[in-house]
């Protein structure tokens, strides 16, 4: 389950609503936020995980299938940032995640 947006939550009410002026209301919240969200660009942190995803991508390639703690390990990065840029990569379809005994196993994903 993905995490709803404001602007998600807007259009949800906006859509329930009878009230013209509420309506309104809501509507030139949404364009600010819509507005405000299309000129962010992304943080250093978030730039710098771009590339570390990539190298990444390219270890999950050699390796076949890694656990989130082989990554943490050979990068040098904390188990939950291992495990958080993983999912990344499953949610951007480069990589699909299973399970075999109870442990998750993440591999390149199929085309």
């Amino acid at each position: 389950m993905t995490k709803m947006t404001y602007v998600e939550a807007l259009a949800i009410a906006i859509n329930a609503l009878e009230d013209a002026e509420a309506v309104e209301k809501l509507e030139a919240l949404k364009a600010q936020l819509e507005k405000r969200n299309a000129s962010r660009g992304q943080t250093k942190t978030q730039k710098a995980n771009e590339g570390l995803k990539a190298e990444i991508l390219a270890f999950v390639g050699e390796a076949g299938a890694v656990r989130a703690g082989n990554v943490a390990t050979h990068f040098g990065v904390s188990g939950q940032k291992a495990s958080a840029l993983l999912n990344q990569l499953v949610k951007a379809e480069a990589l699909e995640k299973f399970a075999e005994k109870k442990v998750t196993f993440f591999k390149v994903a199929e085309a």
